[in-house]
């Protein structure tokens, strides 16, 4: 088939590259099945007319205009491939329309569960802490090395947030054979008990747990949620995992706990990325740190890759996307996460 007869995809994936979501018989299976019209975000706008018109598919998530889209007139679906769903393109105009927005985050669940995890386990044992002791020739041997140990398992575990990420974390926690209680208000309580975890309210989530996973997306009613007040909630010596977005707590006021004593921390994501040089979590005893790594895996950015293609397949045929996670009407204006500022 002529490539002007093929269906048209534009292409404006960064952060992503095609090379990182696609590997290499994914990407010549894209560049066969369909004519790839490569651009930056800000330039989509600027593409040739008939080209706009003819478009089938965008990979990215670019600022879109209400015009750039209506010039747009063979669009099917957006794939959002940074997995955060910005407010940066008419939603409304795009459900008005019929045309899909779907995210491919279900990549990213089941590294940043098992990330998030290893941290767990790292509080629960200072496993970190006692190598480096070792390596100074100050390491404590036996019970004396084991003061504030742990055992996770029988343990009472908080997560709050249940999306793909959540459930990912339950899975893994399962075989601990923990009393885990779940918050999110999004959720109907049948649904968090079919996957076999007690709905609670966040100060029982907060109060009761040895454990607590915050896995909750940023949102315009979460914003700073955990704050001085949550934190004192916790029992003294708990662990507080952060694994979604940092715009959910008050980062001070994590740290302020975490200096005085009353719990430990871990955290992959910070208020500012990457951190200053003199912030001040970097040097806070108690607190385990990550730098934003915990789903950047190429086996995971390859599963995109594998999601756009099966997507693309079935909207070809006249069905919807299955692959992908669609952004809900009623939901995605209040997403307030936003990408990792790599500059």
């Amino acid at each position: 088939m002529p490539d002007n007869d093929l269906p048209l995809v534009i292409s404006a994936p960064e952060p992503r590259t095609l090379d990182l979501i696609f590997n290499p018989d994914a990407l010549a299976k894209f560049r066969s099945r369909y004519r790839i019209v490569e651009t930056s975000a800000d330039q989509i706008g600027d593409l040739p007319a008939d080209e706009l018109a003819a478009a089938r598919y965008i990979v990215g998530q670019p600022p879109l205009s209400r015009e750039a889209l209506a010039a747009m007139t063979s669009l099917k679906c957006i794939f959002n491939v940074e997995t955060n769903l910005l407010n940066n393109m008419p939603y409304d105009y795009l459900f008005e329309r019929g045309i899909h927005v779907v995210t491919t985050g279900l990549v990213f669940a089941e590294p940043v569960a098992e990330l998030g995890l290893a941290m767990a386990l790292n509080l629960a044992r200072d496993i970190v802490e006692s190598d480096l002791a070792f390596r100074h020739g100050m390491e404590l041997w036996g019970g004396d090395g084991n003061k504030t140990a742990r055992l996770l398992s029988g343990s009472e575990i908080g997560i709050v947030g249940f999306g793909d990420l959540g459930k990912a974390l339950n899975r893994l926690l399962t075989g601990f054979r923990a009393k885990i209680r779940v918050h999110d208000p999004w959720l109907p309580p049948s649904m968090l008990a079919e996957h076999g975890v007690e709905p609670a309210d966040l100060d029982t989530v907060l109060g009761e747990s040895d454990f607590v996973f915050v896995v909750a997306s940023v949102t315009a009613d979460n914003q700073g949620l955990l704050g001085a007040r949550a934190f004192a909630k916790m029992r003294k010596g708990a662990a507080f995992i952060l694994l979604s977005r940092a715009g959910v707590v008050d980062f001070d006021a994590l740290m302020a706990a975490v200096r005085d004593g009353h719990i430990v921390a871990a955290t992959d994501v910070f208020p500012e990325e990457p951190l200053a040089r003199d912030h001040p979590v970097r040097k806070l005893p108690g607190f385990l740190r990550s730098a934003h790594r915990a789903g950047a895996l190429d086996v995971a950015f390859k599963k995109m890759g594998e999601m756009v293609l099966e997507d693309m397949d079935l909207i070809d045929r006249g069905l919807p996307p299955m692959r992908g996670k669609r952004a809900e009407r009623e939901t995605v204006s209040r997403m307030r996460s936003k990408p990792v500022d790599r500059n």
